[in-house]
This record gives C-alpha cells, structure tokens and sequence, in this order.
C-alpha cells in the first residue's frame, strides 16, 4: 500500500529536519566570498540530499530555484574547495574523536560525459573503437573529468571523510606506450607528470589530519611511486602499497625479487573468497616479508636516497577455479616482524576496496555522470556536494554494519527519531531501539 499525503508530508518534514542537523555541521567551515553563496549551498545541499539521483529541476521544484542552483554552480566565485572546506574540517574533526590508527584510502576515477562537443569539459581517456573496414584499429576519446580522492577510515571500516581531492581534465591524451617511444618516463620530475597527484593528496590528507604517524596511506599499483615513498619519509607518515615494480635493492646488484625468491614462506593464512559467478570459496596464502634496502631509479639516484622498507608477499596455494589466483605483492614502511602482523597489514590493505565502494555511491546513487552541466567547472561543483552526500550514505551504512546496537542519537536527532516513531509502528516483538532499528524504519519508508 503507498503513502498517504499525510505520510508523504512527514517523510519530507523527516529529510527536512535531517538537512538542518548534519548539513549544519558539515557547511560549518566553509566561507563562500558572499554569505549568499553560503546559504544556497546549504539549501542545495538540503534539496539534493532529500531525492539522491534525481535531477536538478526536479529536487528543486520549480524554476525560481532551479535557475538559482544553475547559477551557483556555474558562478566564478564558487570552486570545489570552497564546496569542501567544511567537510574536510568536520573530517579532521571526526578523526581527532576517534582512537587508534587511521587509514587514509587514495583512488582516482573518472567520470564520463555525453556531450557533442567535448571542449568544454575535457577528456578523459582514449578507448578502442575496434576495426575499420581496412582492418585497422580505431579509437576515440571520452568526454569527461578525472577525480583523485582520499578518504579516510577506522581500522574497523568506518568512513570518516574525504581528507583531499583533486580534479582535472585533459585537452590532449598520449598513451603510455606512445609515451614511452620518445622518452624515459623515469627520468622526467615527477612534478611534471599527472601522477604528482598522489604526492598531493598524500600531504594535504597527512596535514589535514594533524597526525602524520597516526596515519597510514593505502593505495593500488598506480600509486607504487618512489617519490611518494620519500614524500612520505619526508612528512613522517606511513604507507602500504602494493607494488608492480621490481626495483634495483641492496647494492644495486640484484632486484626485489631477486632478493624475495629467496625468503621462505613464513605463515599460511586461510580466507574466504567468492568466484566469478559470486559462490563462496576458500583460499590458502602462503605469506612471505622482508625488509629490503630499495633503491630510487638510476635517473634519480642523485635526488633520491635509497629507503629500507619491507615487502609483503601473499601468493595463494594451487590454481583457483572460476577465479583469479591471487597475488598480492605489497611494500610498506611499517614494522612487520611476524605473520601476525603480516596478515594485519593484508587485512588493512584489503579495506581499500572501500573506496570504491565511494565512487560508485557517487556514480549510481548520485548518478553523476547522468549531468547534463556543460562546462568542467559546473560538473565539479556539483561533483563536490555529491561527495558530501554520499559520504553520509557511506558513514550510516557501514557504522550500522560495525556497530549496529549503537545508540541511534549517533546519526539522528531526536526529532528525527520522534517522527520515525510516529510514522512507522513497531513490530511486536522488535528488539530494543538501536541505530540498525531506526535505519530499517527509514527503508521501511522506501528511502
């Protein structure tokens, strides 16, 4: 049976008194140039928030509105870190609350746009097209705009905030292996290349955080970068990488791998995994570490120093069927001196699967790449509140699965709690009233 009008109206006083709450808190820091440009943030911010994935003129009802949201979003005087401010504060403040260690989960992605002229906006990458009619490869280029983002989590999976982000867009793409043809890419600073992003966003994070050691930066094989280990050294912060390059070590005689061939297993560890066609499934790693004396590129020896770190080995017994056999090779500048620790570092590294989780709350809850916004700077505004909203998403959700008999004031207002007592009854036999009770209400509601 649907809503009744009534109920209808007490859903949205619910989202309503929701915005007034964690909106507040979460546009507390920011300091648009005119207190205008403030308080239409927050109420787009508020409208947005109300119908995730819907579109503009829709969330703001009529034109009057919608005509301001356009404006925002396209006004000179409104960037992306204006947007954010308040939220990397509210994140600096959620990590100050919280004990012990914090992991902050680095990823890019890119978010696709269908537009006849790409030229405003940029591209992103080139794709193949496939064959002509001669037999020769085709490809073209896709409209869009890259996004590099950390976020920051507990040990235990909970999403704090974002601690960083970068936007971009390219005029002109070179492949890599076009590239590689004319120069060596090793040789050229790193602060000439795109990826000076990770070195970016690891310092802004770290300095956000106010806490270099508590630290410890996650990141994929995109990111296995010498100059980040240094930059990380440098700042005195922790990272854990896995890696795809098989760096000289020691005297410069021989290589990683050389040198972890050489390592006996130390440790099984025993996980459960699923297979391509999503069954459960078992897999036996057999764990191997050291620590290595690694050193920069030969291009680069003179401006870098050689680092001790350790490396991870985690290979997995037999060949696996309906699946990947997994091979994950990692290096970190924290202590591992047994296979406990080995296994912890393997686990920490497994949550930076949550990241992507984020971007694709981004993608498929906010539906961002369905924006018909034509410029770059109006797509990365509006790109910057829905990292606001999905954040909340992210946080309720996994703090319900982490902790789910907490109090539910942790993530809604009394009055909030109130209408959802009002609006939808309780089961005869329901439990006590936790956050993972008030959270089925809401799904109750359809939202």
């Amino acid at each position: 049976m649907g809503l009744t009008l009534r109920d209808r109206s007490a859903r949205g006083r619910l989202r309503s008194l929701e915005g007034e709450c964690w909106i507040d808190r979460e546009t507390s820091g920011c300091e648009f140039r005119d207190a205008r440009l403030g308080d239409r943030f927050r109420k787009l911010l508020t409208q947005i928030g109300s119908a995730m994935g819907q579109s503009i003129p829709l969330v703001c009802q009529d034109w009057a509105n919608t005509k301001a949201a356009y404006r925002f979003f396209s006004n000179d005087r409104v960037s992306e870190a204006d947007i954010l401010a308040g939220h990397f504060q509210s994140t600096s403040d959620r990590a100050a609350a919280t004990e012990g260690l914090v992991l902050v989960l680095h990823d890019t992605t890119g978010f696709s746009c269908q537009r006849e002229n790409s030229e405003a906006i940029g591209i992103t990458k080139s794709i193949n097209s496939g064959r002509d009619k001669a037999g020769r490869l085709r490809s073209h280029t896709v409209c869009g705009i890259l996004m590099h983002s950390s976020l920051a989590v507990t040990i235990e999976g909970v999403p704090l905030g974002l601690a960083a982000v970068k936007f971009w867009t390219r005029k002109k793409f070179k492949g890599t292996a076009a590239l590689k043809k004319k120069i060596n890419p090793t040789r050229i600073p790193i602060e000439k290349k795109e990826s000076v992003r990770w070195l970016e966003n690891l310092k802004q994070s770290t300095q956000l955080l106010d806490h270099p050691g508590r630290c410890i930066h996650i990141a994929d094989r995109e990111s296995d970068i010498y100059e980040l280990f240094c930059a990380a050294q440098e700042i005195g912060t922790l990272f854990l990488i896995r890696t795809c390059v098989d760096r000289l070590a020691g005297d410069g005689d021989h290589t990683i791998a050389d040198e972890m061939d050489e390592v006996a297993v130390k440790g099984l560890h025993r996980i459960e995994v699923r297979n391509s066609n999503g069954d459960p499934d078992k897999a036996v790693l057999e764990l191997r570490y050291r620590k290595i004396r690694v050193l920069p590129p030969i291009g680069k020896q003179k401006r870098y120093p050689a680092l001790t770190l350790t490396v991870i080995h985690a290979e997995e017994r037999g060949t696996p069927k309906n699946r990947k056999k997994i091979d994950w090779k990692l290096i970190t500048d924290l202590s591992v001196g047994s296979r406990t620790d080995a296994i912890e570092k393997l686990e920490w590294y497994a949550l930076r699967w949550k990241i992507e989780v984020f971007h694709k709350i981004l993608k498929s809850g906010c539906k961002a790449e369905e924006s018909k916004l034509r410029t770059a700077q109006r797509l990365t505004n509006l790109i910057s509140l829905f990292c606001i909203l999905s954040w909340r998403v992210f946080w309720i959700t996994m703090l319900n699965r982490s902790a789910p008999d907490t109090p539910p004031t942790l993530a809604l207002t009394a009055t909030e709690i109130g209408v959802l007592d009002r609006l939808v009854n309780d089961k005869p036999r329901a439990r006590r009233k936790t956050l993972s009770h008030y959270l089925i209400k809401i799904a109750r509601l359809g939202g």
